[in-house]
């Protein structure tokens, strides 16, 4: 097959781009590089640094290639930094995706994957995980934005211009067990990212968000799914649109939660050693609990995670850090 991936030079968008690649896929790649890294695209994908509201050259890309389908990566993803920069969250996430998607529509480019988060179902109760059909009720910019969108590819669904799956993504974390890709990011406020960059003694000590919560340990608990396993799922999603032209939205996670706390003690067993860290202020727009009813997607992909396992998950992630020491 022939993809056509935007965002392809970030942390998900990366991992993805292998993926194909390993499968033996071609894959073109538009990525703007403002918050990608040009170090993880692999010289089997062709690589175009453009801004995806570039109508001329999407249009042109497009025509250049027969396309099978888009996986649409391209955005902001900071929950925190989306209140501070709410109009630039609305622009590039929407505004921009927009303009991006009807070019691909207008070109005949009709098989879409959409990126889209676990944050457009908002706070919710402990007793129950969100399941696809819940009310949505996001509370941030962040993935107000990413609704936006949502209900934009199923107004065009509506008027049979498009099939789609928008894949809901609970917590992303890990790496590319052959460390050819991770996360890069010097400011990133992802738990596991942050608590590796103790560890390896790049930050001194990890700030826990709030310690008020309404769980066991009054930390925050949040389901988190490998990269691989994410990844494997946006190939599922090409055969599945490319078979049987239906759209769906699907949650991404393990149906399993960890709190900030528990992830703390696990890494620590995996260093023989604790890593510092102080209670801080909870973040505004934090959620106590996220995680997935994944009952849909094992269903309709008949999708069975590979690395389900939280010490994996740290340990790939802890063994990437390593690694962009000397990157």
């Amino acid at each position: 097959m022939n993809i056509l991936v935007t965002g392809g030079a970030g942390y998900i968008g990366s991992h993805t781009v292998l993926a194909l690649l390993d499968k033996g896929h071609k894959v073109s790649i538009i990525d703007n590089l403002v918050t990608g890294s040009k170090k993880v695209i692999p010289k089997k994908a062709s690589f175009y640094k453009f801004d995806i509201s570039n109508k001329q050259k999407v249009t042109n890309i497009i025509n250049k290639n027969n396309f099978d389908a888009v996986i649409h990566f391209a955005g902001l993803i900071k929950v925190e930094e989306s209140f501070k920069l709410e109009k630039k969250y609305y622009l590039y996430n929407y505004h921009k995706t927009k303009t991006f998607l009807d070019t691909c529509i207008k070109n005949n480019l009709t098989n879409i994957i959409f990126s889209s988060t676990a944050s457009v179902y908002g706070n919710k109760s402990l007793k129950n995980n969100f399941s696809e059909n819940d009310k949505l009720k996001p509370v941030n910019p962040y993935a107000k934005s990413k609704l936006k969108v949502e209900k934009y590819l199923k107004k065009k669904l509506k008027e049979k211009k498009i099939n789609f799956i928008i894949l809901r993504y609970f917590n992303v974390a890990g790496a590319d067990l052959k460390l050819r890709s991770g996360l890069i990011d010097d400011k990133s406020s992802h738990l596991i990212k942050v608590a590796c960059e103790v560890a390896t003694k790049k930050r001194k000590l990890l700030t826990i968000n709030g310690k008020n919560f309404n769980t066991p340990d009054k930390t925050s608990i949040r389901d988190y799914i490998h990269v691989l396993d994410l990844t494997d799922i946006h190939l599922l999603s090409i055969f599945y649109l490319m078979k049987n032209k239906t759209s769906q939205v699907l949650n991404c996670g393990y149906g399993k939660g960890f709190s900030v706390l528990e992830i703390v003690k696990t890494l620590n067993k995996i260093l023989n050693k604790p890593i510092k860290y102080k209670i801080g202020p909870r973040r505004k727009g934090d959620s106590e609990k996220v995680v997935a009813n994944c009952n849909k997607i094992k269903k309709i992909f008949k999708w069975k995670p590979k690395y389900n396992n939280i010490k994996l998950i740290l340990k790939s992630a802890l063994r990437w850090e390593k690694k962009l020491i000397n990157l």
